[in-house]
């Protein structure tokens, strides 16, 4: 099965499939799903759509993820009222504003004006501020206000939407609520080098700087959520210290 051909939707047709492999009894409850890697090649998709499939599961209660052990089944029905459209997800979200928003620094490489790059250098100075919230809203507004240097109205709302549907999203504001945040040091300077390349007049420069920021991101997301290999080599190395510090008493 390809879960592309679940309404575009790819996460969603992955929980569609392991919800009817849990309710046929293939995933009892109590047992292990198989590991990311072996979903990834069963369905055909990226490491991101299996994360926010499994915690699009989460959400429903069917079920949790394990620190060093995995993922296992809760339950073999979601739970009431649980079983809705959880809309689009983050990493959905970030990939498509990584290919709208790199050409979008392109083009505004060529257009922005003085005016414009004092402000986005005003923004990167606010994104320093230990309050969280002002933090993040100078983010978006930098996002925006380089739409804005395009002058093309229909890329301006394009960019504020897909900006703000992480919020309207369940399964996106989940994913970054594990998430938590990125980092002032990396923002800073992710943000400070596309900057830069506005200020040089690069197209080339300014589309790079951008995907890489949002490749970044999708990295920190994939890396905060994990569920399997990163808690698993936690638990191992754990371990082995216990173990020598027992030979060396």
């Amino acid at each position: 099965m390809k879960s592309g051909e679940h309404g575009g939707k790819l996460y969603r047709g992955i929980v569609d499939a392991i919800m009817a492999d849990i309710a046929a009894g293939t995933y009892p409850v109590g047992s292990r799903l198989p590991a990311e890697r072996d979903l990834t090649e069963r369905f055909g998709v990226s490491r991101p759509t299996i994360r926010e499939a499994m915690i699009a599961l989460e959400m429903q209660g069917l079920v949790e993820a394990r620190k060093g052990s995995g993922v296992f089944v809760l339950a073999s029905t979601a739970a009431s009222g649980t079983d809705t459209e959880l809309d689009i997800g983050a990493f959905e979200i970030i990939e498509a504003r990584r290919l709208l928003e790199g050409e979008v620094a392109a083009v505004a490489a060529t257009e922005i004006d003085q005016e414009q790059l004092d402000e986005l250098r005003a923004l990167v100075d606010q994104m320093a501020q230990e309050d969280t919230a002002a933090a993040e809203a100078a983010d978006r507004r930098f996002h925006i206000a380089i739409a804005e240097a395009t002058g093309n109205a229909v890329i301006i709302a394009a960019v504020t939407d897909f900006w703000d549907m992480r919020f309207r999203s369940p399964l996106a504001r989940e994913v970054l609520r594990k998430a938590g945040h990125l980092g002032t040091e990396s923002r800073l300077s992710e943000h400070g080098r596309i900057l830069r390349a506005l200020e040089r007049r690069s197209p080339v420069e300014a589309r790079s700087a951008m995907r890489d920021h949002l490749n970044r991101l999708i990295t920190h997301l994939l890396d905060v959520t994990e569920t399997e290999a990163v808690e698993r080599a936690r638990a191992e190395t754990a371990r082995r210290r216990r173990a020598l510090e027992r030979r060396t008493v």
